[in-house]
């Protein structure tokens, strides 16, 4: 059987326990060279019965979930492809209750499934934007959170003034984003739009001296020392020949579409995960020189649950410290 293009076919495909299986091991172990999670050794012996590695150099057993975002995770794998194809292949995301619904787990099991493979969407920033043979680079930043005039009076004087924390502006979260036009896209939850959280977040992530291009905010003020900076004044206007923030304020229009429309009420320590799970579908977007679909997005994932773990202690703060940010 040919491997799944559509939701229908990967639920067929992937009911089969084999199949979930081989397919599993292939862009786990690409050649069929399996070596132990724990210890690196290439020895061990296969026990088909049980679809285990039982491991000679460390003497322990393992399976594909070892070592990757599905560890210790008791359900089996065609309810994780199912899952992963779902997140990957829904432009607004896909709400815990759906999947909840969809799979027949609880809906507990189903939030926690879909942060774990949010950690396995997660951009690893190898490479910066920009450079020389890279496009201008737009950079603009949102605020996410409910509306100022539909807040109790009591909250809103609550965070009127707040500008601390996680909070930005009057009571809401700031995301800064950074799109190369014709490229990639970078987006990070920032504590407040200031130059002291602003420039890192820019640093880190754009070569120095792209051509960059931003809004009139007095944050990007100093932009020129590093970069070739141009400025839209959307007091003027928006648009004025190449320069402009329109790519990055469609990106903005897709994560506040997820965020409102599929997920309601995002806790701010959480914020950084739904934007990496947007990120990633952006990225891994159908344009005329790459024409992804919902399968290879499906694959990226697939291959990038190994080596990254995410425990339900840490997800939750209960380890005392709150899920990476940026």
């Amino acid at each position: 059987m040919k491997e799944p293009l559509t939701l229908q076919e990967a639920i067929i495909y992937f009911s089969d326990a084999d199949r979930a299986f081989q397919f599993a091991l292939n862009l786990r172990f690409p050649g069929g060279k399996v070596v132990c999670p724990r210890c690196g050794s290439e020895r061990h012996s296969f026990m088909k019965s049980r679809r285990i590695w039982e491991c000679y150099g460390c003497k322990k057993q393992f399976s594909l979930k070892v070592g990757t975002i599905m560890e210790d995770s008791p359900l089996g794998l065609d309810k994780w492809m199912m899952t992963a194809w779902m997140i990957a292949a829904c432009k607004n995301g896909v709400s815990s209750y759906e999947i909840h619904r969809a799979i027949g787990v609880t809906q507990k099991s189903a939030w926690f499934m879909l942060h774990r493979l949010r950690e396995a969407m997660r951009d690893d920033g190898t490479f910066k934007l920009g450079g020389s043979e890279g496009g201008p680079v737009e950079m603009d930043e949102t605020f996410i959170g409910g509306k100022v005039k539909n807040m109790h009076a009591s909250k809103l004087k609550a965070k009127k003034f707040g500008n601390t924390g996680w909070q930005g502006g009057r009571g809401k979260a700031v995301v800064m984003g950074m799109l190369e036009r014709g490229g990639r896209v970078r987006a990070n939850v920032i504590e407040r739009r200031v130059k002291e959280h602003v420039y890192p977040i820019v640093e880190g992530n754009v070569e120095a001296g792209s051509h960059v291009i931003t809004d009139e905010a007095n944050v990007y003020i100093h932009l020129h020392k590093t970069y070739y900076h141009e400025i839209i004044n959307h007091m003027e206007g928006y648009v004025r020949e190449h320069i402009h923030t329109n790519g990055i304020e469609n990106f903005w229009s897709l994560l506040k579409r997820g965020l409102g429309g599929t997920y309601i009420s995002v806790e701010p320590f959480h914020l950084q995960a739904y934007v990496q799970e947007q990120v990633f579908r952006f990225n891994n977007r159908a344009t005329k020189d790459n024409p992804l679909n919902d399968a290879d997005r499906f694959a990226v994932i697939m291959n990038q649950l190994g080596g990254k773990r995410l425990t339900y202690a840490e997800l939750t703060g209960k380890t005392g410290q709150l899920p990476q940010q940026a």
